[in-house]
């Protein structure tokens, strides 16, 4: 057993989504909210797993890329769902705490407030 972080962020962006028949093939805006979650097995010497400032300017590093953007136009995947999203962020906050004793276990990313999409490796 270990112990479970999560932080929570948000972004503004637009998106559509290609070779869906609906009104989401259109370009639309979102509100998105992020959850990430972080997983540790030790504390520090002060009972810290890890800084939430650091998972949190790790975070913002990336949605900072995505903010008031045309999300097809930054994320080279074919289609900026909330899922691939999750995945990239997963992905890519995966790689930039590896350096830490942590374990990115999941990343929830919500479109709105009813409908959320979570990527983690052990789903």
């Amino acid at each position: 057993m270990g112990y479970e972080l999560s932080i929570r962020t948000s972004f503004a962006a637009a998106h559509q989504l290609k070779g869906y028949e609906g009104p989401c093939e259109e370009l639309h805006g979102h509100n998105w909210k992020i959850e990430i979650f972080i997983q540790a097995e030790k504390l520090d010497d002060i009972g810290i797993a890890i800084d939430f400032k650091v998972i949190k300017n790790k975070a913002d590093e990336l949605l900072n890329m995505l903010d008031h953007k045309n999300l097809n136009k930054v994320l080279d995947f074919l289609n900026p769902t909330s899922e691939n999203i999750a995945r990239w962020l997963y992905n890519k906050l995966k790689d930039s705490l590896k350096s830490y004793n942590v374990k990115v276990s999941k990343v929830s990313v919500w479109e709105t407030d009813s409908y959320c999409a979570t990527y983690g490796e052990t789903l």
